[in-house]
């Protein structure tokens, strides 16, 4: 399948999505025809949601944008993008670190797919503290997630804090 420079691939953990993540998606999904939202499986790390459940974290998040959708990407991010025929990841940075660790990225995936450019977008000043971590925190804590997390995902964030209570996790 050919490249569209037209059609872009937002990646991450997403374990659980943020709302600094949702403004990047959004903000994707203005500049692009197409943004596919890639939920990485990870063999190797250690989640506190399980893969279906961020799917449905991301697409909750996303559901009133009608050019997103969401898919699950295990392996390589590059596979994912060739098989939706993304010409672009695009990625948010919350700093100088994360600009830095996503250039470095950014010529390690134009290897795995030439042809494959990257887009980093930095965070709103306002959402630069927020992450999948402070999210978890707050859940954990007790403190209200409305401040970390897209207000149609809390639901299924409850939902899924009470199965692992009750599985005793």
């Amino acid at each position: 399948m050919e490249l569209s420079p037209k059609y872009a691939v937002v990646p991450g953990s997403f374990d659980p999505i943020t709302v600094g993540h949702l403004d990047i998606i959004e903000r994707a999904s203005r500049m692009f025809e197409r943004v596919t939202v890639a939920v990485l499986v990870n063999s190797e790390k250690k989640y506190l949601f399980s893969p279906e459940e961020r799917l449905g974290f991301a697409r909750a998040a996303v559901a009133g944008l009608a050019n997103v959708d969401v898919v699950r990407s295990e392996g390589l991010l590059s596979d994912t993008a060739a098989a939706c025929g993304a010409g672009v990841l695009v990625k948010g940075a919350r700093c100088a670190a994360d600009f830095e660790y996503e250039l470095s990225l950014a010529a390690i995936m134009r290897e795995f797919l030439p042809g494959l450019e990257t887009v980093i977008l930095p965070s709103k000043p306002e959402l630069a503290h927020v992450s999948s971590t402070y999210a978890r925190d707050l859940i954990k804590f007790g403190a209200p997630a409305e401040r970390a997390v897209p207000k149609t995902v809390i639901p299924l964030l409850r939902d899924a804090i009470n199965k692992q209570a009750s599985k005793g996790e």
